[in-house]
């Protein structure tokens, strides 16, 4: 009787690093492999997508990035208590492949798998590599890449296969794009899976501030921070926009698919759903990322034509409304960044991710 594969699967506290990883465990879960996800509690929160099946355990971790100075102190005993904790499961139950993708979480399985010698390797969603990432760039097989060109360091195995994305938004691949026109349109607006204030101040005035025979057809579904739910609404409200507001959208697939314009943030994720479904956006890459990284995430987008980047320090309630209008009024246009969007997309990321998986097992079988 043959052993069953088994992935362990290492990614960290965000939707940027969740939905790609959640792509991965649906592919090799269908390729009858053992899948188990180590995360902390924060990545536990974007479990609830991911298949039944998938065992997930909670790891020790820690970032430098956040706290005084007691909880960075209490940062490298946590990492090196996670990843001899890590290594002791390992020992007993030894997984086939590790793939990392990136955040603090993934360092406990990473740094096990490196300890104890085991195939491994990374996925970078971003076209700068994140910081666990670029600790391990060199101690892994490869680096599977999201956005291409990524940077990586000098003599480092770096391959472009794309983000992988969720079965939902598979499952609306090339959906047909109503163009806009005078009937109900629907505004999609997303802050990644955070929310963005900047988005919550800036988005409701450029709506309010369209032409009334424009504004009048425009449907809003806006993802806020939950301190910001309240005031988002109450501005739609007086404005007579009608607006569904939330702090996270469980149906992004659906609401992205049946959107005119999707405004967002150009977390890696956001950038693969868009090219893969095929909607015209309008970026706002987050000026406070330390690499850049959502200005590399979105180039290529923006260079094939399929969006229109604002960088967060032009961007106002007037620069916005004027590229929301130009979007909204040329259906033609409308269309043209939505097949563009498309010419840049890899639906089958996620096949090219297993491949790497699978060649990985074998080589080291």
């Amino acid at each position: 009787m043959m052993t069953q594969n088994y992935l362990l699967i290492a990614a960290g506290g965000t939707g940027g690093h969740m939905f790609p990883a959640q792509a991965l465990a649906e592919a090799m879960l269908k390729k009858g492999w053992r899948v188990r996800l180590s995360t902390d509690a924060r990545g536990a929160r974007y479990t609830g997508g991911f298949p039944h099946t998938t065992e997930i355990v909670e790891a020790s971790s820690a970032t430098f990035a956040r706290g005084g100075m007691l909880a960075k102190a209490l940062v490298a005993p946590k990492i090196a208590t996670g990843i001899a904790s890590m290594a002791w499961q390992m020992k007993r139950d030894t997984p086939d492949v590790v793939v990392g993708f990136g955040g603090y979480p993934s360092i406990p399985a990473l740094g096990a798998a490196t300890l104890l010698g085991l195939p491994r390797m990374i996925h970078e969603q971003n076209g700068v590599l994140g910081r666990v990432n670029q600790l391990f760039a060199k101690r892994v097989a490869g680096i599977a890449c999201g956005t291409w060109p990524t940077e990586v360091p000098e003599g480092v195995e770096a391959g472009h296969v794309g983000n992988p994305v969720r079965a939902a938004i598979l499952e609306r691949a090339g959906a047909g794009y109503i163009t806009p026109g005078d009937y109900p349109m629907s505004v999609l607006v997303m802050g990644g899976s955070q929310g963005a204030r900047i988005l919550s101040d800036v988005v409701p005035a450029a709506i309010a501030a369209l032409p009334d025979d424009l504004r009048q057809y425009i449907r809003v579904a806006h993802q806020a921070r939950p301190e910001d739910e309240d005031r988002v609404t109450a501005f739609y409200a007086e404005h007579g926009i009608s607006a569904d507001v939330k702090p996270f959208f469980n149906d992004v697939p659906r609401r992205m698919s049946e959107a005119q314009l999707v405004v967002t943030r150009a977390g890696a994720s956001t950038i693969a759903d868009l090219s893969v479904i095929g909607r015209p956006s309008i970026l706002v890459p987050l000026a406070a990322a330390i690499r850049d990284e959502q200005t590399a995430n979105a180039r290529g987008l923006v260079e094939a034509g399929g969006a229109i980047m604002i960088p967060e320090s032009r961007l106002d309630s007037a620069v916005l409304a004027e590229q929301m209008a130009a979007v909204l009024t040329n259906p033609g246009a409308a269309q043209q960044m939505a097949n563009a969007a498309l010419s840049v997309g890899v639906p089958d990321a996620t096949e090219r991710l297993v491949t790497l998986v699978e060649d990985l097992a074998q080589g080291a079988a």
